[in-house]
């Protein structure tokens, strides 16, 4: 019981996590469009979070080994709370591509921490469900966050409190716990040469997303903004898009079990490809189409990560999967990164459209790239595939790798050293500085 209790905790503090940052990440886009911020300047501003979410995958982890999993936790989310209150008071585009990227630092430590204590109470029996369970309420609490823009707009101080409040609650499950602190956190295994050895696909997926999704997520607010939308209208949109996402992911997934998943990448990037022109050909008002528009690239877009993982896990060796999909994040990252700059030029130099003319290319160029591969190689036989797992593509940590059940193989055959006793002076003293840790002493 009172794990379940534990698992439950955690959960509310990753939603209250996903609810700021959803927020966040929209009310920037659309308030800096407001602010008469340069596209450039817009794009700049999701390059920055992206820098910073892959710098601190990388770095928390010697944060945590230093000062322990609540210490560190505490730190970020209230540095994460100063720095949307820090949006407020400093409203110029230097002062917010800067915060930005501290922001993306902060949450990717306190979502890590988050999930390490959830690799800790979960059982590998358990750990498919809890997983699944996990990736659902993050793309919910986002949903959520987004939506709630409709309801404070983004004037004012209401939507940068409400998201700092969010942040700073997300820190109650971990303070108040009375468990152990977990394990030291994972750092990123990457070995990219690995990966594309493996799947160059994946490998091509993983940067293709990174590109079309990243200034989607970045940008796609302002084109909205652009196109007459309010801020209601707005979070709608995103409302719609991620929820068709969210939703697509199962099924496909599902149904790359079953057929090659070079297919359904086929399948899925080439409809995004074929909306994203349709998107920049029509250049719908705010009405009705552009609904449907979104709607659609956000049900093609957003299972492509997650199936590309899947591929990339069908080919990789027993104890590889956490080296593949650390190679995967980096990959993913810098696309991330240098998506939102880019589709900024293109948007400055065409027009807004222009976005969807940078999606459409980085989409069509997978689904090519997937074609001609299934012409070099053979599919994995459907009964030796891992099977699929949905997940995000914006937040993945090195600690929602070991969380994942197919990382199972990688931690079984790690070596275990316990050949030589340990002398009972040590055993004193290491209990000793975990009861300083845990504040029993």
């Amino acid at each position: 019981m009172a794990s379940v209790i534990k698992i439950y905790a955690l959960f509310l503090g990753s939603a209250l996590l996903m609810f700021g940052g959803g927020l966040q990440g929209l009310l920037l886009s659309v308030r800096g469009a407001e602010e008469g911020f340069s596209l450039l300047s817009l794009g700049l501003i999701g390059t920055g979070w992206s820098v910073g979410f892959v710098a601190g995958s990388i770095t928390v982890p010697i944060v945590v080994r230093k000062v322990g999993h609540i210490r560190a936790f505490s730190v970020m989310a209230a540095i994460g709370t100063v720095t949307i209150l820090l949006n407020l008071l400093l409203i110029n585009d230097i002062s917010w591509i800067l915060l930005r990227a501290l922001s993306g630092f902060c949450f990717a430590g306190a979502a890590m921490i988050v999930e390490s204590w959830l690799n800790e109470v979960a059982e590998n029996k358990s750990r498919g469900t809890i997983f699944s369970i996990y990736v659902t309420i993050n793309l919910a609490a986002s949903t959520l966050g987004q939506i709630s823009m409709s309801i404070t707009g983004t004037a004012g101080y209401v939507p940068f409190v409400l998201g700092a409040i969010s942040f700073i609650c997300a820190v109650l499950p971990t303070a108040l716990t009375s468990s152990p602190q977990p394990r030291p956190l994972s750092s990123a295994k990457i070995d990219v040469g690995l990966l594309y050895r493996t799947s160059p696909v994946a490998a091509i997926a993983a940067f293709s997303v990174g590109m079309a999704n990243g200034a989607f997520g970045t940008l796609a607010p302002v084109y909205g903004y652009e196109q007459g939308l309010d801020a209601s209208g707005i979070s709608l949109l995103f409302a719609v898009a991620a929820i068709l996402g969210a939703t697509a992911q199962v099924p496909f997934g599902r149904l790359s079990d079953r057929i090659d998943r070079r297919l359904v990448l086929i399948g899925l990037s080439g409809f995004a490809a074929v909306i994203g022109a349709l998107t920049a050909l029509i250049n719908p008002g705010p009405n009705w189409m552009m609904f449907v528009l979104f709607a659609a690239y956000g049900f093609a877009a957003n299972p492509i990560y997650a199936v590309a993982v899947a591929h990339a896990n069908d080919f990789a060796k027993d104890g590889d999967f956490a080296k593949i999909a650390g190679g995967m994040l980096l990959i993913l990252g810098v696309g991330l990164a240098i998506g939102p700059a880019v589709a900024s030029l293109i948007m400055g130099a065409w027009s807004p459209v222009g976005l969807f003319i940078v999606t459409s290319t980085f989409h069509g160029a997978l689904a090519i790239t997937a074609w001609l591969r299934m012409r070099i190689r053979k599919s994995v036989d459907a009964s030796e595939r891992a099977p699929f797992q949905p997940m995000g593509d914006k937040q993945v940590t090195p600690e929602t790798i070991v969380l994942d059940p197919r990382a199972d193989s990688d931690s079984a055959d790690e070596p275990v050293a316990h050949e030589a006793p340990v002398p009972e002076e040590l055993i004193e003293t290491v209990e000793e500085k975990r009861d300083v840790q845990d504040g029993t002493i």
